[in-house]
C-alpha cells in the first residue's frame, strides 16, 4: 500500500465539566464526546523525501503548524522512519476554532492513515502515546467508540455503547473563541472554590439520560464574551430541538432533534439568517475508518 485515504470526522460535547487546575497547567475535566458526520478527508501516500502538506478548503494556518504535519513528523521520528517521504493533501471543511475538535480529529486521521501504510511499524499503546502528546482530544478519534466519556485534559478515553443516530444541526457565529481565554474568563466568573457547577455525568445507555446531562461549564462566560455565540445558541434554542449546547469552549453551537425532518427545517430557517453558517449533521454509531 503507498497511498491511503481517510475520513476525520467533526466532534461536539454533550457535556463539558471543567475541574482544577492540575500541576503541569491544564485542567482535569469531565466530557462526553459525541462524533458527527460532518468531516474533513486526509490522502496521504508515500513519495519523495520529507514531509509535504496541502491544505483545501480552509484557512487552518501556517502548514507547518498544522497538527496533521505535527502527528506525521512524530509518527515517523518514532517509528524511525525518518528517510521516509510523504505527499499530504488534507480537504478542510470542519470549521476552524470552533470546537469541533477539526484539528484533533484531523492529527488522529494522519496517525490511522501512516499506521496502514507502515503496518507493524508502531505498537499500539505507543501510537496512543504520541496522540496524546499531540493533543488532549486525539485520543478520542483514535478510541472504538463515537462516543465516549474523556477524563484527566481529555485523554483518558471510556468507550460508550453508541445510541442510536440524530439528525442535527451546527451553528457557527463568525467569530473565534480562543480557548486559553475561555478557561481564563471561567477561572475569574467562579466567585468560591467549587471545581465544577456540574456534577461528573456516567455513561448514558440512551438520548433521555445524555439529554438530561447536557451541559457546557464554558456556556454561560463564552456567551457573555461573545454576543454572536449567544446570538446563535438562542436561535437554536427557539427552533424546539431536544438538545443544543455550546460544543467545546465554541464559537459553534449544536442541537439534536427528534427527526430529520425537524432537523431540515431548523437548517432551513437558520440559513436564512446572514449572521451564520449552518451544517447539517448526523450523530455517528460507528467510525468510518475502522472497517
Amino acid at each position: 500500500m503507498t497511498e491511503v485515504r481517510v475520513v476525520a470526522p467533526a466532534k461536539v460535547n454533550l457535556r463539558l465539566c471543567i475541574l482544577g487546575r492540575r500541576p503541569d497547567g491544564y485542567h482535569d475535566l469531565h466530557t462526553l464526546f459525541q462524533a458527527v458526520d460532518l468531516h474533513d478527508v486526509l490522502h496521504v501516500r508515500r513519495a519523495g523525501a520529507g514531509v509535504q502538506l496541502v491544505v483545501e478548503g480552509g484557512d487552518a494556518g501556517p502548514v507547518e503548524e498544522n497538527l496533521v504535519a505535527r502527528a506525521a513528523r512524530a509518527f515517523l521520528a518514532a517509528a524511525s522512519l525518518n528517510e521516509e517521504g510523504l505527499r499530504m493533501r488534507l480537504e478542510k471543511r470542519i470549521p476552524v476554532g470552533a470546537g469541533l475538535g477539526g484539528g484533533s480529529s484531523d492529527a488522529a486521521a494522519t496517525l490511522l492513515a501512516l499506521d496502514r501504510l507502515f503496518p507493524g511499524a508502531m505498537a499500539p499503546g505507543r501510537i496512543a502515546d504520541l496522540a496524546s502528546g499531540i493533543g488532549s482530544d486525539v485520543p478520542f478519534f483514535l478510541g472504538t467508540s463515537p462516543l465516549a466519556l474523556g477524563r484527566g485534559r481529555g485523554e483518558v478515553i471510556e468507550a460508550v455503547e453508541p445510541l442510536p443516530s440524530l439528525a442535527g444541526v451546527v451553528v457557527l457565529p463568525p467569530v473565534q473563541v480562543s480557548t486559553r481565554d475561555a478557561y481564563r474568563e471561567l477561572a475569574w466568573a467562579r466567585e468560591d472554590d467549587r471545581l465544577s457547577t456540574h456534577v461528573a455525568l456516567g455513561a448514558p445507555t440512551d438520548w433521555d439520560e445524555a439529554v438530561a446531562g447536557a451541559a457546557n461549564d464554558f456556556e454561560v462566560v463564552v456567551c457573555r464574551t461573545h454576543p454572536p455565540v449567544a446570538d446563535a445558541l438562542a436561535a437554536l434554542r427557539a427552533t424546539a430541538p431536544l438538545v443544543a449546547l455550546l460544543s467545546g469552549s465554541g464559537s459553534a453551537s449544536f442541537a439534536f432533534y427528534h427527526s430529520a425532518g425537524s432537523a431540515k427545517r431548523a437548517a432551513a430557517g437558520l440559513s436564512q439568517s446572514a449572521e451564520f453558517r449552518v451544517f447539517t449533521v448526523r450523530t455517528l454509531t460507528a467510525w468510518p475508518n475502522r472497517t
